[in-house]
């Protein structure tokens, strides 16, 4: 048998050995030692600060919690799982230095506030990491669009050839739903930061503390204004982990399109050997392992988010044993971003190179710029309908003689209609065809010079 627990004396014997394995979370929540020390010394602050305890006790818990960081830090400190969790753990470290006054420190606390303190606290300063990975992965899309103003690439609608982009608007796309991402963690953050300390197990405490001066201490927006709410409460880790989810799906659309471009049939980038492998049989082959690792792992964060809504949807309240399932998931998916952020951003600084003799072949072999003689004709008077109907009849027939609309003479053209005129080949040139699409947010050259300088100065404040 184990031995007794703090909050055994209610019990006859201790916990059977498996089952205190089973019950135990430190081998988890250790993560959260430092959010817990940092938590625990606002706490004792308070508690002297309010005097439920003297100055003196006071600043003892807060130096013998700051021995422990430090013991912590120097791997001296290395709680097993006798000690259940991390804030049993440190609370029976601090005993052991301080003394008597080490048992103080749970006064007017729970450990349902507390865990909830440390989990914020945690996820509040992994969010502000989070940004700074998505900045510098805007960074480096940034970079090289900025260098791809002008080279083009097929643009495509439901996987088939739609219309010829510049590579540089392709990649701000990309940069738009970084941006989101990162606004939306930002917004996430001001959920994520209020404070839950003082609340108690439930129902708040008998003893005269003062929790806006934790709160302050911890930098904390505001507190709970309901206990029960805030011991049970996990709909900031929901939505964290649903922002944590749309940063991968957007991590692992870009994904599929390099695993796609870096393939034989498309060829549109080349994968350099730093970020790529081989096969053990098939000397040939070349893997793009960073985008199939990354579309891999966002199931990851996928079923973290799901599990979270789970465990969620039938707790009544208050706090339930249930919720320790929460942080693994939020742990994981915490690293997972963080990884996989930082390898699409080497990937892309300095792992593929764009094939940009191949991409200038690739727009001149299809019909993506059937749209441009339809709006050649409309400009001309025409009603866009029936130069649509017009321009599809031109692109059967075309196909069916085997040839592109660049190859048809311009006796051919005026047969389909008498407005065209030799500048037909200039408007359905691939560079025009991009060029012209000037509208804001669209893909012609000067738009996307302005859309680079925007994002570039949104990058920088």
């Amino acid at each position: 048998m184990t031995e007794k627990q703090t909050w055994s004396q209610r019990f006859e014997s201790a916990l059977h050995p498996a089952i205190a394995r089973f019950n135990a979370s430190i081998s988890f929540d250790i993560e959260l030692i430092e959010y817990d020390i940092t938590g625990s010394q606002a706490h004792a602050k308070m508690l002297a600060h309010t005097g439920i305890i003297s100055p003196e006790e006071g600043e003892q818990l807060v130096t013998g919690l700051e021995q422990v960081r430090q013991e912590y830090r120097q791997r001296k400190f290395q709680p097993g799982i006798d000690a259940e969790d991390v804030h049993f753990a440190v609370e029976k470290r601090l005993t052991e230095i301080v003394g008597d006054v080490g048992k103080k420190l749970h006064t007017a606390r729970s450990r349902n506030d507390q865990v909830g303190t440390d989990t914020r606290l945690y996820l509040r300063d992994q969010i502000q990491q989070i940004r700074q990975y998505l900045r510098e992965f805007q960074t480096v899309l940034l970079d090289i669009a900025e260098q791809h103003v002008e080279t083009l690439i097929p643009g495509y609608t439901h996987l088939q050839r739609a219309q010829p982009l510049s590579l540089a608007h392709h990649l701000l796309a990309y940069f738009q739903m970084a941006q989101r991402d990162w606004e939306r963690l930002e917004d996430v953050c001001s959920r994520v930061n209020i404070s839950p300390l003082g609340c108690g197990a439930l129902a708040g405490t008998t003893f005269p503390i003062d929790r806006h001066y934790t709160a302050e201490l911890l930098k904390f927006d505001r507190v709970y204004a309901n206990s029960l709410d805030g011991v049970s409460d996990r709909d900031f880790a929901i939505e964290f982990l649903c922002a944590a989810s749309l940063i991968m799906v957007h991590l692992s659309r870009l994904s599929e399109e390099v695993i796609l471009w870096s393939s034989e049939e498309f060829r549109f980038i080349t994968l350099k050997d730093s970020c790529a492998t081989g096969s053990s049989i098939m000397p040939q082959k070349k893997n793009p392992d960073v985008p199939e690792l990354v579309r891999g792992k966002t199931g990851r964060v996928f079923g973290h988010l799901q599990a979270m809504l789970v465990i969620m949807k039938g707790l009544p309240l208050a706090y339930n044993k249930d919720l320790q399932e929460d942080k693994e998931g939020i742990f994981d998916s915490v690293n997972t971003v963080k990884a996989c952020l930082e390898a699409m951003t080497i990937l892309l600084r300095e792992g593929l190179e764009f094939r940009t003799q191949r991409l200038a072949q690739a727009v001149t072999e299809d019909f993506s710029n059937a749209t441009d003689v339809a709006d050649y004709l409309a400009a001309r008077g025409v009603p866009f309908r029936e130069a649509y109907n017009l321009v599809g009849k031109v692109v059967k027939t075309s196909m069916a003689a085997g040839k592109l609309l660049k190859d048809l003479q311009l006796e051919e053209w005026q047969q389909l209609h008498p407005v065209f005129a030799a500048d037909i080949y200039e408007a359905i040139s691939p560079r025009q065809v991009v060029s012209a699409r000037n509208s804001y947010g669209g893909t012609g050259f000067a738009q996307v010079r302005q859309a680079l300088i925007t994002a570039r100065t949104n990058i920088s404040n």
